[in-house]
């Protein structure tokens, strides 16, 4: 579901997951007082660089959460 942009921390947006499809509210560029939920999803060095290569805009926190726990699932 949709988040209501009203009611985002300042600096958050509402977009789509490029891997999945579906609709999140990303914070990255958000105050890092209310970091992003991807802050705290650990993926290593390789699978980051391998995800901007291939994705020009954030993934959501299933798709993050998906890849790492199973680091040889395909981005």
């Amino acid at each position: 579901m949709p988040h209501d942009p009203a009611a985002l921390p300042p600096g958050w947006r509402e977009t789509t997951c490029p891997r999945c499809g579906g609709p999140f509210a990303c914070g990255v560029g958000a105050n890092r007082a209310t970091p992003c939920f991807c802050a705290g999803i650990p993926l290593a060095p390789e699978r980051l660089a391998e995800l901007r290569a291939r994705y020009s805009d954030c993934l959501c926190a299933g798709c993050l959460q998906a890849l790492a726990a199973d680091p040889q699932a395909p981005a």
